[in-house]
């Protein structure tokens, strides 16, 4: 049976991520996991974290994970979920500036304050709650039956900015449009929770979960 190795870092919901994999695709062999060369043998990776960008980076040291991702994110299909794929882009402007992992070149950037909707209505950070996702890549293998402005389920107050465009695989509006799901070689990494979006989000992890890793 195929293998996903969920990589257990101690930041993130990876029961709830676990359990949303298992659903997707019951047949598949789910590994919530540190260890090396489980990872390293696995067929597919998901990197998912909630919290702070230097938590992160440091519990990565700490459990020696930093080369495993590295490798893992340049040969197998990888899955990048909130934190875990802002920490894949070159650094975060969290905690004053924080170098993360630089697979992706890009940025992470803080929401402006005192932003405003339509309605001139302040808008909360974190952009917490459900919001519609525009696919600007439609033919990619990770939209397969999910219906183009979707609804997923977002909690963060930074976002990331790729430094080429066509990275960039969907974007959300709060209250500009920002990247919320990036495609790059192997890897696709959304800011949204799958595993909390409902019907779509199942979708997508089952769309993953097929995935050779091609766009």
């Amino acid at each position: 049976m195929p293998s996903v190795a969920v990589i257990d870092y101690g930041m993130g919901n990876l029961h709830s991520i676990s359990k949303a994999l298992q659903y997707a695709e019951p047949d598949v062999n789910i590994f919530l996991t540190s260890d090396a060369d489980t990872i390293l043998a696995a067929d597919r990776i998901v990197f998912p974290g909630v919290g702070g960008i230097r938590d992160c980076i440091q519990a990565l040291e700490k459990h020696h994970l930093k080369t495993v991702i590295n490798e893992v994110a340049t040969t197998k299909p990888f899955l990048g979920i909130c934190l875990g794929m802002q920490a894949l882009l070159s650094n975060s402007e969290e905690n004053e500036g924080i170098d993360c992992l630089n697979i992706i070149p890009g940025h992470v950037h803080r929401f402006a304050k005192n932003m405003t909707d339509a309605q001139g209505d302040k808008l909360k950070i974190p952009h917490m709650g459900w919001n519609n996702v525009n696919q600007e890549n439609k033919n990619h293998p990770l939209w397969k039956k999910i219906p183009q402005h979707s609804r997923f389920y977002f909690v963060h107050s930074y976002y990331v900015n790729p430094d080429e465009p066509h990275v960039s695989a969907a974007t959300t509006d709060y209250p500009e449009a920002f990247s919320c799901a990036l495609k790059y070689k192997n890897i696709f990494a959304v800011q949204f929770h799958p595993e909390k979006s409902q019907t779509v989000g199942i979708q997508l992890l089952q769309n993953f979960l097929h995935w050779d890793g091609t766009n």
